[in-house]
């Protein structure tokens, strides 16, 4: 057992200033990072998804950054069996491990545990990507409606990769994803302090949309050009890059697909601020906050007195 040992959980919604304060944490606590977040763990793939290059790092040694190809579809299973495996590494040195990123179901997976749940067709996810790839989320609530009427009524309708999962499930198992879920907690060999960073939602809006600017003049249109290969796949189908193949494909002026990037992540930031709002058990901090870092290591101190 390793009751104390400590993960510190540095979520919120994207553009918020997570990972500089991550680092700042790790830098310290003496210790590392370990990422939460979907799409930084696929090497191909990194201006679009706000990866924290080398000099962002600051020689704090991170995982789950560029462990992993876009060809591979990892599931939430998949990132807690990863994660846990990491951290029992980290933890025979590390008396506390800095766990950074916004991707609420990672978080919860590490901390909490999963529900075992039948395996999902591949064949059918395919399909189901598909759809979504060609009918957008409107075509994902469609048929959750028609054939799902139980995750349709209490799953989360607007996250479309909730929806993806929800009804390959379906299709392949037969019965609804809702059924299976037990919401029963596993016990962990560390105690987990879960901090949700927020601010004002019109700087955290305006911070995205600069951020978007930033990125291409960082080179993103080079970046999704290099991965046209790949816009069938379902890690493709994230925000910054499914947006600019009609600019790629000739149909859409640059600024429009560019614009709706910006509308794009804005939607997530507002989903991602109600997934960690409904969470109970984080405690939330003003992230503009001058002594944020103090505060935040009086928590840990007060957690593990």
């Amino acid at each position: 057992m390793m009751s104390d040992k400590t993960l510190l959980i540095i979520a919120g919604p994207t553009a918020v200033g997570k990972t500089a304060l991550g680092v700042a944490l790790a830098k310290h606590f003496n210790t590392v990072v370990l990422s939460a977040d979907a799409r930084q763990c696929y090497k191909e793939m990194h201006i679009g998804t706000a990866k924290p290059n080398l000099e962002e790092q600051q020689g704090i040694p991170h995982f789950f950054i560029d462990t992993h190809s876009i060809t591979e579809a990892l599931s939430v299973a998949d990132y807690e069996r990863y994660a846990l495996q990491v951290l029992h590494q980290l933890f025979l040195e590390k008396d506390i491990v800095v766990v950074c990123g916004g991707t609420g179901l990672y978080i919860n997976a590490l901390c909490e545990g999963i529900d075992l749940m039948p395996a999902i067709d591949p064949a059918i996810e395919d399909e189901v990507n598909k759809l979504y790839a060609f009918g957008g989320i409107a075509a994902l609530q469609q048929a959750l409606q028609l054939e799902d009427p139980l995750f349709a009524q209490k799953g989360e309708m607007e996250n479309p990769h909730r929806m993806l999962r929800a009804l390959a499930f379906k299709r392949s198992v037969g019965e609804s994803i809702i059924q299976y879920q037990t919401h029963t907690p596993k016990e962990r060999p560390f105690k987990c302090v879960k901090i949700a960073l927020e601010m004002p939602r019109e700087i955290l809006y305006d911070r995205i949309n600069h951020r978007v600017d930033a990125m291409v003049s960082n080179g993103l249109l080079d970046e999704v050009e290099a991965l046209l290969s790949y816009k069938e796949h379902k890690n493709f189908q994230t925000v910054g890059y499914q947006e600019l193949l009609p600019y790629f494909e000739g149909a859409v002026p640059l600024e429009d697909c560019l614009n709706l990037i910006k509308q794009h992540t804005r939607n997530y930031a507002k989903r991602q601020m109600t997934w960690f709002k409904n969470k109970g058990n984080f405690i939330h901090f003003n992230a503009l906050a001058i002594d944020l870092l103090q505060q935040i290591v009086a928590e840990i101190k007060k957690a593990n007195a």
